[in-house]
């Protein structure tokens, strides 16, 4: 019998500890403290045995009476309390606990000794021995050990009880069953128990694995699936990246309600997977969620339902837009047929849907009926998708931007608009493939985000200033996108899967067709806006541009007063354009200083008319052309188009004649400086070609007109058109040149009173140009109402306002001698012939004024 010891106490909860086992333990119960205070103060020694209950208080007759004697290895102290590292010696029996005030608990111990078999090399406790050892390693093989440990453990002990004691430790079992194996002494016993446990243990997996072998089969891929995941949720728990896998289960979730495509559906799975996989601290983890995150909030499936009906759609235009008549009937007739179309797309899959019905008995109907009406939403939109690509194409400010905004209004649809101008990289409309860093989808995709729709208005805004650049060029990749024979399978470079472009209705807009790519613009209908007139414009600025300044100027109704003198000299004088945009910025500058005058207290209503405009916006900064006051020789009167509208301008000719000049028809340079043909006023190569045919056709009938032929082909000619700091271009100068050519060489004066447009052949054919209504509309504002329009153009007279046209005397000419007919003052057309006065021609060299000859000009 060994000796009594007095040894602290470690009271353990929920713990056994057997000899030769170390154990990290941590201990905070002020009790316990003392006792390790004690302790380390001593041998170091400590008498280890665990509570019968789990309790804080330390009581003892809640301690067993059998535990360990630890001796204390390592001691760290914290905040709550000391972290000890023990190590078991001995068993020992407690025969009396004492608690001493200042040292926790003691007890009085004396030491256990295992009881050794009585034949060690008997073959029974042998075999028993080996059995023991051969089933524990197998039950740490099932455990996950790796075997380079596994072998090291079962290396290192060789001794049974010392073996049973450290795999009684080790093997997963209650307190209370390893208390009974401490408790017993008789090493064959122990080990005889201690198998009896392993085997258990064995079994138990055994029966696990069968369980899980048929859970498996019987579980579907998809239960396996959320198996693994609450595997892979309580892992992540352990690991504190919890949320990280809530965040990934609900990505899961935003996913799987999409609905995807197949292809796309694979896509993203694949992606999903790889994040899955991927540690999130990584930049990887970043880019795959980003990626996954854009396709979540693609519109894949979502809709909105066209609401149509053409009364409504053209109430809508009426009400946003003043004027722009053909342009309204384009738009309506536009809405028509889609309107026509997703009305016979519903009644046909109404009919198979009632035919499926049929076959159905009532549950099953009602159980689709959902489905099928999902059908039909999904018809009409397909139904509708086909049909042209509108191009808006006019000048600035004439309400392009707007007319797309109502038409998204009318049909129920979100609307997105898209800026290109300057856009001059591809990757703008396609994206960048996500190889590269910062990728992102390109703007089709990100308005389709934005729009939350598939089918939404989507305005491709100035599509004439996309621009060409060593990244690509932007306009080739916009040609599937708005080719509906391809756009179905749109894919964007980001995304790396097709998306359906086709139910989305692409509007675009422009200011010069003719910056267009070809290409492009044979995918579009160009649907022409015009500018205002300037009645136009004043209904537009009473309607909506001055209720919306007073407005944003804080005015009421009926404190700023506008006179229609004012609004006109407004329009007329301080604004140059053929839209609105510059008139609603000359009005908000009205009312702010109305607004300034009110505020002062200095008067309640304000009233502006013709006098007191140049008060609020100062001296005039438009000097339009005014018709000429007499009659001029060489000056002729022509009109012009630009985008913000027509105008007049005058094209002047002056021929320098040197007395000695030959009288004999010869060569341009007869004399050094003169014949020639000088140009000036910034023409465009176009307008100079137009000059030299008109004076090529000039010269060519000097003798029909009766122009001197040593004045047309030995003078100096110099035609200027004034506001020489502005470019200018085109052969519509043509008329107007001719008939300013042949007044100076002829000395006919040309009528002040008469403006003139049309490209002249060296025949003599007057060709047909553009922008007629501009055109005429400037000659209108400038007080000019004899018109000379080529023959073909007489149609686009309908595009002039009844009220203008009616006010104006157009003569259409379909050659330069009708055009002369009327220009010059005093010509005629007789029995198909241009006659003119009897006027004196100069005399020849050498003999005075009596020498003079008069001829009859005429032919």
């Amino acid at each position: 019998m060994s000796e009594k010891l007095m040894l602290p106490v470690l009271p353990l909860r929920e713990t056994v500890i057997f000899p030769g086992t170390a154990v990290p333990i941590s201990a905070g119960r002020p009790g316990t403290l003392q006792a390790i205070e004690a302790a380390l103060a001593g041998d170091r020694r400590m008498l280890a045995v665990a509570q019968r209950e789990n309790r804080d208080e330390v009581e003892p007759d809640n301690l067993y009476t059998v535990g360990t004697i630890v001796r204390i290895a390592q001691v760290q102290k914290g905040a709550g309390g000391v972290q000890l590292l023990i190590q078991g010696e001995h068993r020992a029996l407690a025969l009396h606990y004492v608690e001493t005030p200042g040292t926790g608990l003691s007890a009085h111990v004396r030491e256990m000794t295992d009881l050794a078999p009585v034949n060690a090399e008997d073959p029974a406790f042998l075999a028993l021995h080996r059995e023991v050892r051969d089933r524990a390693a197998e039950l740490g093989r099932r455990r996950g050990i790796p075997a380079d440990m596994l072998q090291q453990f079962m290396e290192g002990v060789t001794e049974p009880g010392a073996f049973a004691d450290l795999v009684s430790f080790y093997v997963e079992m209650a307190p209370e069953a390893k208390q009974k194996l401490l408790e017993i002494l008789s090493v064959e016993e122990r080990l005889r128990s201690l198998l009896l446990i392993v085997q258990r243990q064995l079994a138990l997996l055994e029966a696990q694995e069968e369980i899980q072998a048929q859970v498996q089969e019987e579980l579907g891929e998809r239960q396996r699936e959320m198996l693994l995941r609450e595997q892979m949720k309580a892992i992540q728990r352990e690991l504190g990246e919890e949320d990280e896998g809530r965040e990934l289960e609900e990505l899961r979730e935003k996913i799987e309600a999409l609905g995807l495509p197949e292809g796309v559906a694979e896509e993203v799975e694949r992606e999903l997977g790889r994040l899955e996989r991927t540690n999130p601290q990584s930049a990887e983890y970043q880019v795959i969620r980003t990626y996954l995150e854009v396709m979540t909030d693609l519109p894949w499936n979502t809709r909105t339902e066209d609401k149509l009906t053409l009364g409504a759609a053209e109430e809508i235009l009426n009400e946003d837009h003043y004027g722009l008549e053909d342009v309204k009937d384009r738009v309506l007739e536009f809405l028509a047929v889609r309107q026509l179309a997703a009305r016979r797309a519903e009644a046909e899959a109404k009919e198979e849907a009632a035919a499926e019905a049929e076959a159905l008995d009532g549950t099953e109907a009602e159980m689709t009926a959902e489905v099928i009406e999902k059908e039909i939403v999904v018809a009409k939109a397909k139904a509708t998708a086909k049909g042209p690509i509108l191009l808006f194409a006019g000048p600035p400010g004439v309400g392009k931007t707007s007319i797309a905004k109502s038409i998204a209004r009318a049909l129920g649809r979100k609307y997105v608009r898209i800026a290109l101008g300057g856009v001059r990289d591809e990757a703008d409309i396609r994206g960048h493939r996500r190889t590269y860093v910062g990728a992102m989808p390109g703007r089709i995709a990100q308005a389709l985000k934005q729009a939350k729709s598939r089918n939404p208005v989507i305005l491709l805004d100035e599509v004439d200033k996309l621009g060409v650049s060593y990244q690509g060029d932007p306009s080739s990749a916009l040609l599937e996108v708005l080719d509906p024979a391809q756009n179905h399978e749109f894919t964007d470079h980001y995304l790396g899967v097709p998306f359906d472009l086709s139910e989305v209705l692409f509007i675009a807009t422009a200011n010069y067709t003719q910056n267009i790519p070809a290409p492009l613009y044979d995918r579009m209908e160009a649907v022409e806006f015009r500018g205002y007139t300037e009645a136009e414009k004043k209904n537009i600025a009473e309607r909506y541009l001055l209720p919306r300044q007073l407005e944003e100027a804080g005015l009421h109704e009926g404190e700023l007063q506008l006179s229609e003198e004012a609004l006109e000299r407004v329009i007329s004088e301080y604004t140059r354009e053929a839209g609105v945009r510059q008139l609603e910025r000359e009005l908000g500058k009205v009312a702010r200083k109305a607004a300034r005058r009110i505020a002062t207290g200095g008067t309640s209503e304000v009233v502006v008319d013709g006098e007191v405009v140049k008060d609020f916006l100062g001296r005039t900064r438009v000097h339009p052309e005014r018709a000429g006051r007499e009659d001029i020789v060489g000056v002729s009167t022509g009109m012009y188009y630009t985008p913000v509208g027509g105008d007049i301008m005058f094209i002047e000719v002056s021929a320098q004649q040197r007395a000695s000049a030959p009288a004999a028809e010869g060569a341009e340079q007869a004399q050094p400086g003169f014949g020639n043909l000088v140009l000036t006023g910034q023409l465009g190569d176009v307008m100079k070609e137009s000059a030299r045919a008109a004076l090529t056709y000039a010269r060519a009938n000097a003798a029909r007109y009766g122009i001197d032929p040593r004045k047309a082909w030995g003078s100096e000619l110099h035609i200027h058109v004034p506001a020489g700091a502005i470019p200018k271009d085109g052969p519509s100068a043509g008329v107007a040149m001719t008939t300013a050519l042949v007044s100076a060489l002829s000395g006919m004066p040309v009528r002040n009173d008469v403006a003139m447009t049309g490209e002249v052949t060296l025949t003599g054919r007057v060709l047909p140009i553009g922008g007629v209504k501009e055109k005429l509309l400037g000659a209108h504002r400038s007080g000019i109402r004899t018109i000379l329009l080529p023959k073909e153009n007489e149609a686009d007279l309908d595009d002039l306002p009844a009220e203008i046209l009616s006010q104006m005397e157009v003569h259409g000419v379909s050659t330069i001698d009708e055009a002369l007919s009327f220009a010059l003052r005093g010509a005629q057309m007789s029995e198909g012939k241009l006659r003119f006065p009897e006027l004196p021609l100069p005399a020849p060299a050498g003999r005075g004024l009596e020498g003079e000859v008069r001829l009859h000009r005429g032919v």
